[in-house]
């Protein structure tokens, strides 16, 4: 029969618990509704600023002349990947999704015989897969937007990208990221990031005259000032979409977590009562018996 001092004590705990659990989920939910609007203001100048740079690479293409970051090394042996996590846990699935996906990237890619190297955002990323592919790490960064996300936080990734890629370090760089979708449903998407990826149209071809545009200064050129720019904006709405993804998983968890706990504390009430009472019972009888005897 279980003790009663343990189970009340057991019940104080688990209620402990719960008032913890409750309180994260409101603080992911306040910091979910500002990085939600952040990543949605992103949005908009990202995808144009994808479009203007397609548009404009469309008129290049094939020329040879394009700036490297369009055009690429030439090779594709080499493969940096830049996996986008959280520093803290107690946010659900949100980090074994991404480590999941990467560590998928990696099998797939030393499957068809490239080097694969790692640069990791975020501590959860790092300590998860550097107990298997340590060796491929090449860089990390923690606390990123510790505070509050900052274009500066992503503009310091983006160097270190484009750094390591003018020191031909890599030929190809992908980012893998959470983006979200709702507070329940983070999507996993991998995005090649260099060489430029220029998006694929599926308008039919029309005989329609189009626009000619004259470009001052020329293509290559205005190409070669946006490219690198448009690298810190596209890891910067990764990761806000990231930021956003985190406190959606953890409220959610956290909700959870809050519920469950309540539950249990149901079940060990029940459990309680149903002792006391059969200690009292029990007492009872031994006191009845006791009379009978005399």
């Amino acid at each position: 029969m279980p003790n009663l001092k343990d189970l009340k004590n057991r019940i104080s705990s688990v209620q402990s618990t719960r008032k913890i659990t409750s309180a994260m989920k409101m603080v992911a939910a306040s910091k979910l509704r500002r990085a939600q609007e952040q990543a949605q203001a992103s949005g908009p100048y990202a995808e144009r600023m994808g479009r203007m740079l397609a548009s404009l690479a469309a008129n290049v293409q094939g020329s040879g002349n394009g700036p490297k970051l369009m055009t690429g090394t030439g090779s594709d042996s080499v493969h940096l990947l830049v996996i986008v996590s959280s520093d803290r846990g107690l946010c659900g699935a949100f980090n074994g999704s991404i480590v999941r996906e990467a560590k998928r990237q990696i099998t797939r890619l030393q499957g068809e015989g490239k080097t694969v190297k790692l640069l990791t955002v975020g501590r959860k990323a790092r300590d998860q897969l550097r107990r298997e592919f340590g060796a491929l790490m090449v860089h990390g960064y923690e606390d990123v937007g510790r505070r509050r996300l900052s274009f500066a936080d992503a503009d310091m990734v983006s160097q270190k990208v484009l750094s390591m890629f003018d020191a031909g370090e890599f030929d190809v760089c992908t980012i893998i990221f959470n983006k979200f979708k709702s507070a329940i449903s983070q999507i996993v998407t991998v995005q090649q990031l260099i060489p430029f990826a220029v998006p694929e149209t599926d308008a039919a071809p029309t005989d329609e005259v189009k626009a000619v545009y004259e470009f001052e200064p020329d293509e290559e050129q205005i190409l070669a000032e946006l490219l690198p720019r448009n690298l810190s904006i596209q890891v910067y709405r990764a990761l806000l979409e990231s930021a956003a993804s985190e406190q959606g998983a953890r409220m959610t968890a956290m909700d959870n977590a809050t519920r469950n706990a309540g539950d249990m504390i149901n079940k060990l009430t029940i459990t309680y009562n149903r002792t006391r009472q059969a200690y009292i019972t029990k007492e009872l009888i031994e006191i009845i018996s006791g009379a009978e005897a005399l």
